[in-house]
């Protein structure tokens, strides 16, 4: 009963939380109320899919439709086009709407003449027709010189009773005043969205500039033929399109137009989605009506950006609800604040997806947006997903208060008998000095039956092996040494072959790599758990390291390996999920001789034959003490190349279990996630690898091709650095938490880890499409070939870094950094920017810290 009133009370709160976050994004914003009829509204009576640009206009059913719906705001509609829309003035004429009729005017001059013509013969024969203009912003897109426009004007003129005029924006007026003398009145628009300037200083530049046109056309009428702010697309230098500012503009002006008896025509009836081919993605956006001609806001009374968001709040808490109640149900043993703390990330990811999914019906898309909505929709679930298995991790390993399956190793109860262990060591081109070490240290395990068996491998040079072999020879016969050349199967080949060399009476195997110095009770306390459990297959000590305190480079590998084994492993063993390392592990022979033996296909085979042996049924342990150490990789280029090995490992895996790892069966729900996610965070250094390239092509777009590519909107970016900043902090409040290290140690581990992104990467995309792979030997202490150059091992981190500095530096150039979509996107290339700039560092490091241990 306790356990349901505290999730109920958990979900409670959730709900609250997620209701409170909506309704302050979308808190009212109140704005000066508007009664009566608008002075007049600019009207293109194209609907959502219509454009002339395809030649697909509007019906005459489809005009009426639009004035019925006008003349409830208005009685006066300007049209900018004659021949389009022939039968315009006797509609509006039918409703009641005073028309000023328009000319389209461009370069071509039949067109021209047409327009013109006809604007005359529909004024002559319509009352509704009060005035007329000639060309709109022709002068401004430059079809038209003044010179050419004027004969244009003088001609309307004469063979016209109704005022004349054309249309242009102030500065076009001020800048060719000689205009005014061929025109009735000045039709300006005044559109302080494209001055950049803030909507609080809108309306006043719109009366500024009126001001400035009567004193410079004293005595000449002035009529205002667009003015308006847009509801949504990009933002301009400081002006930012929203509904609640269109709003507050429109509803503003109104009142301030009624008190100075302005003549304007409000910029515009209905949004025009065609308008982006030649304004941008705002030109869809002017419109008091969208594109449905429903109304974007109400003339009186408060306004929001978004009406509909209690409906996404409600959505939001329905999605999260059923899996935040498992969770809350299922990890009763959380901690309260951590029970808490992952509802609200289920909550939170279930309101960004709401959110995700009403976007589009937000905006007017065309093909290619689509498109871009097809990468980016699922990428970001696969963002939510990395974020939620993290989440998990971090609040199980933070809030738990004990861990279930414990770690500890055990003594064998007093007079029982401890099995025969045979320790197989398998080595392939390895500095003897280091092997003669590690079988120095097994000479000493505090132990009663064992045998070692050293199998070296494909090593050419006899000066290489023969030693480890007179070593062996030396420590009795214990040690059995064996040289194949040539032998298939990589690591695994050779332990199958030790394997079936093993004494008959051995029933443990033991896996130990050829760079460790083992402690003498190892067998003795990690033996006894296999005999108080027979389905126990494998006991898996931590890799540890030695000799790493004075080497820069070694000691931040070190630290990078700790987290998985002071994180990691632990997380995974409450589920019996565990991934077997090739090193320090102890197999039931039984089992591991029945199933197949060590994978020769896949060069991770001590993990897959891990994930078989789970699929029999079996238990797999991890006991966290350190009862050996090796070293870390010798140099960057082989720290890169196991990380390689390991990622492209893992997709062999993937590819030839992903049946077990999907479907219901022996696996059991955790070992299946586990697997899975446990391979997410290498996914996102893939992802991270294409988003980069993708990055930099949309860059390249943005500088070179500003009219089809433009910024991503800032509610897009911000999640994207939102996912950045949460993974970087559970990372290193994780490795506060529980890896005794310093904050220099922990931020030196964050940045090797970040090195191994771009090899991660290729090793999962080559991982995905190749057969197979080459298991390519870790160089530990020293190299038997020839280093490679520092610089050539990281040559394309580099190219990539500098790619991404190149972006950023001609974003800053091109775009500057007014805008916020231009700082956010510029964070956002420096965050991927991160790990080639570590790998970079690292690379360096090992460098001047050399191949020596200690």
């Amino acid at each position: 009963m306790r356990r349901l009133v505290a999730t109920l009370c958990i979900l409670i709160l959730v709900a609250l939380a997620n209701l409170a976050w909506w309704a302050y994004a979308n808190r009212p914003v109140k704005v000066a109320d508007w009664k009566g009829p608008i002075g007049g509204v600019a009207f293109s009576a194209f609907q959502r899919d219509q454009s002339p640009f395809d030649a697909s206009f509007p019906t005459p059913e489809q005009l009426e439709a639009d004035l019925v719906v006008l003349s409830r705001i208005t009685n006066r509609v300007r049209a900018y086009t004659s021949t389009e829309n022939p039968t315009l003035p006797d509609l509006a004429q039918k409703h009641g709407l005073k028309l000023t009729a328009g000319a389209w005017l461009d370069q071509r001059l039949d067109h021209n003449r047409l327009e013109l013509d006809t604007l005359i013969r529909a004024a002559r024969s319509h009352k509704a027709i009060e005035r007329v203009i000639v060309g709109n912003e022709a002068i401004l897109r430059g079809d038209l010189t003044p010179g050419q426009l004027i004969p244009y004007l003088d001609r309307a003129r004469r063979a016209l009773k109704v005022p004349v005029s054309t249309a242009e924006p102030w500065h076009v007026w001020l800048k060719h005043p000689e205009m005014a003398k061929h025109v009735d009145f000045i039709a300006v628009h005044l559109l302080p969205y494209w001055e950049g300037l803030p909507r609080r200083n809108a309306i006043k530049d719109v009366i500024a500039r009126y001001e400035q046109l009567e004193k410079a056309f004293p005595g000449k009428p002035i009529v205002v033929g667009e003015v308006g702010w847009p509801s949504n697309g990009d933002r301009f230098k400081f002006a930012t399109p929203t509904v609640a500012d269109q709003a507050r503009f429109l509803r503003e002006f109104f009142n301030v137009a009624k008190g100075r008896k302005i003549d304007y025509y409000v910029m515009e009836a209905f949004d025009q989605p065609w308008k982006m081919q030649g304004e941008g993605r705002v030109g869809a956006y002017w419109g008091m009506y969208d594109a449905e001609r429903q109304p974007k806001f109400a003339l009186t009374g408060p306004v929001t950006d978004d009406p509909t968001w209690p409906f996404k709040a409600l959505a939001s808490i329905l999605i999260a609800l059923l899996p935040a109640a498992w969770f809350l149900l299922r990890f009763h043993r959380f901690r309260f604040a951590g029970r808490l703390f992952f509802a609200l990330l289920i909550q939170g990811s279930a309101a960004l997806l709401v959110w995700s999914i009403g976007v589009p019906f937000e905006f007017y898309l065309d093909a290619f947006d689509w498109a871009m909505l097809g990468l980016l929709l699922p990428a970001q679930l696969a963002i939510l997903g990395i974020l939620l298995i993290n989440g998990f991790e971090f609040t199980e390993v933070i809030w738990r208060p004990t861990w279930l399956r414990g770690f500890a190793s055990k003594s064998a109860p007093e007079g029982a008998a401890l099995p025969k262990v045979s320790i197989h060591l398998a080595c392939a081109n390895e500095p003897p000095e280091m092997v003669i070490l590690t079988l120095d240290s097994l000479a000493t395990l505090d132990y009663p039956d064992f045998e070692v068996l050293v199998v070296d491998n494909n090593t050419a040079k006899e000066e290489v092996w023969k030693p480890v072999e007179a070593h062996c020879a030396k420590l009795g016969a214990r040690f059995r040494f064996f040289h194949l050349n040539p032998w298939p199967g990589f690591k695994a080949g050779a332990l199958n072959f030790a394997l079936k060399e093993t004494a008959p009476d051995a029933s443990i195997i033991a896996a130990v790599d050829s760079d460790y110095a083992v402690d003498p009770q190892w067998l003795r306390r990690f033996v006894p758990h296999f005999l108080d459990d027979p389905k126990v297959a494998v006991v898996q000590a931590p890799q540890a390291h030695r000799d790493y305190e004075h080497n820069a480079f070694r000691n931040i590998c070190n630290w990078e390996y700790e987290g998985f084994f002071r994180i990691g492993m632990h997380h995974r063993n409450e589920r019996n999920a565990i991934i077997q390392h090739g090193t320090m592990t102890l197999v039931r022979r039984e089992p591991l001789e029945r199933t197949g033996g060590w994978a020769e296909w896949c060069i991770c085979e001590d993990a897959e034959l891990g994930l078989r042996l789970m699929h029999e049924g079996l238990e797999t342990r991890y006991l966290d003490e350190a009862v050996g150490r090796g070293l870390t990789p010798a140099d960057f280029a082989a720290y890169k190349s196991q990380r390689y090995r390991w990622a492209f490992g893992a997709m062999q895996i993937m590819k030839r279990h992903f049946g077990w790892l999907i479907k219901p069966g022996p696996l059991t729900a955790g070992q299946r996630f586990h697997f899975l996610t446990g391979w997410f965070s290498w996914f996102a250094d893939a992802l991270h690898l294409v988003f980069t390239f993708m990055a930099v092509l949309w860059t390249l777009g943005m500088i070179t091709e500003r009219d089809v590519f433009t910024l991503p909107l800032g509610l897009f970016l911000f999640p994207v650095l939102a996912f950045f900043i949460a993974k970087a902090v559970f990372g290193i409040v994780l490795y506060r938490v529980r890896v005794p290290c310093s904050w220099r140690d922990t931020l030196g581990a964050a940045m090797a880890s970040m090195a191994l992104s771009h090899s991660i990467a290729l090793g999962i995309f080559k991982g995905l499409g190749a057969k197979k792979g080459e298991f390519v030997r870790t160089a530990k202490s020293r190299r038997l070939r020839k280093k490679p150059s520092v610089w050539l091992v990281v040559r394309e981190e580099t190219l990539i870094f500098i790619a991404l500095m190149l972006s950023i530096i001609a974003m800053i150039d091109v775009w500057g950094l007014d805008y916020l979509e231009t700082r956010l996107w510029v964070c956002i290339l420096g965050a991927q920017s991160l790990p080639y700039l570590s790998a970079m560092i690292t690379a360096m490091v090992a460098a001047r810290s050399g191949e020596a241990s200690g």
